[in-house]
């Protein structure tokens, strides 16, 4: 068996097909946190309080379910995989929910919100993390990985573009009212999720799981969280993802009530930071082959938290925000790409201590630290906004609820990006020590062979040296 089989290389079109349920996976994100506490709050009459609570408890609720699932998913044993029923599993759920959060008709009251926000959730774990797992047994190569990845993030980065793109399309050129906009998320999301799901499922393999050695230890699965290597890459996940909910669940109050630009303005910013995110991807998946995966994510993660500062000192001129955004952009994409590549990399070093394939524990535990950071986010910080007398319905606001609102969204977030490039730039597991691995679990016959595909082309990300 060649060595390419053994570590599994895949053509890039068989990438982009396991991408596809990432596009709904990621559309559903930055709305949900964008675009419904706002719309709730201005249409509905919400608290925005009680709307942040419920969403820092629905959030924080399944969590205890992650571990349970990902301990299931690597326990189960089909024809059809470890992970894929359960990306089926989740798929019919998550496209109805969506649907209703986005078309809640006129009466939307707290239950609704909370019942059906709940079942999102709930159905977004199933998918994310079976396709998150999916995703990281594919391959055993260190750069072949970020590849994977590059594909999976470049997914998500389509996903929230053309979500985000649909209030441009359908106020901007058709010129309906901003309602109509918030309806046409939910149809989109509905429909990607059930088509990105069936192209993935059509044609894309699973590998089989490395060792059929299974622990049902909970303290084994707790010990995972303070492994070295896995507790360095959770920590970061768990900062980068706060800090990145923070921007993504402000970023609507902050352009709007401290830089002053309209509401479709405001739209059109997000889609060129999202822009700007895209065209990033490609270009850590190379810089991962040329400095190793720590360095390329510390450089990211600093340029990240210095972005913040210039786009506070910038002043509210449009085109300069453009080019600042789509500039700031270029950084988003690293963490969700190179810290998941990593842990994929960490899932083989504990497969060498224990002999446990243990992917799906590992990918719930990063689920885990994400969901956290993405429910701390909102949670914390609209009731930091309530606290200071932020008035998201009148537009008047005082300076110190505005200063609140600044630090919030600029300073906080900085600050936890230099922490994480701090953290990272130390990571022990390169590329040099995965090869060590590698070589070890070979003699231990616990390298999975994958499916061997010499015929790769380049595509738009860089493929395994």
């Amino acid at each position: 068996m060649s060595e390419s089989a053994q570590k599994g290389i895949y053509p890039s079109w068989k990438l982009g097909a396991y991408a596809a349920p990432s596009i709904p996976i990621a559309a559903i994100g930055i709305p949900m946190v964008a675009y419904l506490p706002t719309y709730y709050a201005t249409e509905f009459g919400l608290s925005l309080t009680l709307i942040g609570t419920i969403f820092l408890i629905v959030r924080l609720a399944d969590i205890a379910l992650d571990p349970v699932a990902g301990s299931l998913m690597d326990r189960n044993r089909t024809r059809f995989g470890r992970f894929r029923p359960w990306l089926v599993g989740g798929t019919l759920p998550m496209a109805v929910s969506a649907y209703m959060l986005f078309n809640p008709g006129e009466s939307a009251d707290l239950t609704f919100l909370t019942v059906w926000l709940s079942v999102a959730y709930l159905a977004y774990s199933f998918c994310y993390l079976s396709h998150l797992s999916w995703g990281m047994s594919l391959s055993n190569d260190y750069s072949e990985r970020s590849r994977v990845f590059g594909f999976w993030q470049a997914g998500n980065l389509i996903g929230m573009i053309a979500v985000l793109g649909l209030p441009i399309l359908v106020e901007g050129v058709f010129g309906q009212p901003h309602v109509v906009a918030i309806q046409s998320m939910g149809i989109f999301i509905a429909a990607s999720t059930i088509l990105g799901a069936a192209i993935a499922l059509a044609f894309v393999p699973e590998p089989k799981a490395a060792s059929d050695r299974q622990s049902t230890s909970v303290r084994e699965y707790l010990g995972l969280m303070i492994r070295p290597t896995i507790a360095r890459l959770l920590v970061a996940d768990l900062f980068i993802g706060t800090a990145l909910g923070m921007n993504s669940a402000l970023f609507f109050f902050y352009f709007g009530f401290v830089k002053g630009f309209a509401q479709l303005d405001i739209v059109i910013l997000l889609f060129i930071n999202l822009c700007g995110s895209l065209c990033g991807t490609p270009i850590w998946t190379y810089l991962t082959t040329k400095m190793g995966k720590h360095k390329a994510a510390a450089v990211a993660f600093t340029f990240y938290a210095l972005s913040l500062i210039v786009i506070q000192l910038t002043p509210a001129i449009m085109l300069l925000n453009v080019l600042i955004l789509f500039l700031a952009g270029l950084t988003l994409s690293a963490g969700p790409l190179l810290l998941r590549s990593m842990l994929a990399d960490a899932g083989d070093e504990e497969l060498l201590r224990s002999g446990i394939d243990q992917t799906g524990i590992l990918s719930a535990l990063f689920t885990g630290t994400n969901k956290v950071g993405l429910a701390i986010a909102p949670g914390f910080s609209f009731m930091i906004l309530g606290f200071f007398q932020f008035d998201a319905m009148s537009g008047e606001n005082t300076s110190t609820a505005l200063w609140a609102l600044t630090a919030l969204y600029i300073l906080v977030p900085a600050i936890l990006g230099g922490i994480v490039a701090l953290v990272i730039r130390n990571h022990p597991l390169t590329a040099e020590r995965h090869a060590e691995i590698l070589e070890k679990l070979k003699q231990q016959g616990n390298l999975e062979e994958k499916h061997e595909h010499p015929d790769v082309p380049l595509g738009s990300l860089e493929p395994s040296t």
